[in-house]
């Protein structure tokens, strides 16, 4: 069954359901009847005839399962596109800095081939194809590390908050490994 909005099973339940359809193939082969099939795994007869159909024009491999239908919108010539337009980088798709984000791919992905993907199944497709989460390890050009120093050792202890002092009754006074 095909769920609107992307829904469906999960991969636990798609593993569950290929079990279901290869005790089908094993009663296929011992000759038994679609309505028992059926009954006995709990799937409708017609679930049992269209596999039985596809066990005997191409063998147990034609009642596998085919994966998920987002796995094929994109052909392998599709997806080396995407990787040069990708290896091009945002500022030539129109967006104002150099930053790769799910929604920009999302929507470069429609505009290139009006294929409509969610944030979540850009992300499955990226990771699919070997892209990985990253955050940029560069510093900024105009960083003074030794300022940041100073600013470390003699700012920050006047900024930040002091901390709460232990008193009689605080909870401070109980925990493990202190005063």
């Amino acid at each position: 069954m095909r769920y609107a909005q992307g829904g469906g099973l999960t991969d636990a339940g798609r593993a569950a359901r290929e079990r279901i359809r290869l005790q089908a193939v094993e009663r296929f082969e011992r000759g038994e009847k679609n309505r028992e099939i059926a009954a006995a795994l709990r799937v409708s007869e017609r679930s049992a005839e269209r596999w039985r159909r596809a066990w005997r024009e191409r063998g147990e491999t034609g009642v596998l399962s085919k994966g998920s239908p987002a796995d094929r919108s994109l052909s392998e010539a599709r997806l080396a596109r995407l990787e040069r337009e990708l290896e091009r980088g945002p500022l030539v798709h129109g967006w104002a800095d150099q930053r790769w984000t799910l929604a920009r791919v999302k929507t470069l992905i429609g505009r290139l081939f009006r294929v409509s993907y969610t944030v979540e199944g850009t992300w499955r497709l990226l990771k699919r194809q070997g892209w990985s989460w990253q955050q940029p390890a560069r510093r900024a050009i105009e960083r003074d590390e030794d300022v940041v120093e100073l600013w470390k050792k003699e700012i920050w202890p006047r900024v930040r908050a002091p901390r709460r002092r232990a008193a009689p009754g605080s909870s401070l006074l109980t925990r493990p490994g202190s005063r």
